[in-house]
């Protein structure tokens, strides 16, 4: 049984983009899948797809590399976890990696990346940074 779905899913891309992979599976939850589909929107990863097998759900996530082979993660990090949660205000969120990274967040107004949690004017529980 997986306690941090979120921890093992970015491992699992994490590992994937190492070993050049094309194609991972996560498993799937509503904040992983929403977690992914932040990363694809911001040009993260290629594209992603939830496939559904009788009553159990599984996330492909297809990779995105750079013309030279390069994967265009550079750096993913889980802040939050079970033992320890870590909450930023939204004056906190503003900016990462000078507007290269994301910070994604876990807010009222559900997972969104930070810049859109600034503009909504909400903090929350910071999920992951990626840049």
């Amino acid at each position: 049984m997986i306690n941090d779905l979120i921890a093992d899913s970015l491992t699992r891309i994490r590992n994937a983009a190492m070993r050049r992979l094309d194609v991972t599976t996560l498993v799937h939850s509503k904040v992983v899948e929403a977690v992914v589909a932040i990363l694809a929107d911001k040009g993260y990863i290629e594209s992603f797809n939830v496939v559904e097998d009788g009553v159990k759900k599984t996330i492909n996530v297809v990779l995105k590399y750079d013309e030279n082979g390069r994967t265009v993660i550079n750096e993913v990090k889980r802040v939050s976890k079970p033992g320890r949660r870590i909450y930023k205000g939204k004056d906190e969120l503003k900016r990462f990696k000078n507007g290269y990274g994301t910070i994604i967040v876990s807010s009222s107004k559900g997972v969104l990346p930070n810049d859109k949690a600034f503009e909504l004017g909400v903090g929350g529980e910071v999920l992951c940074t990626i840049w």
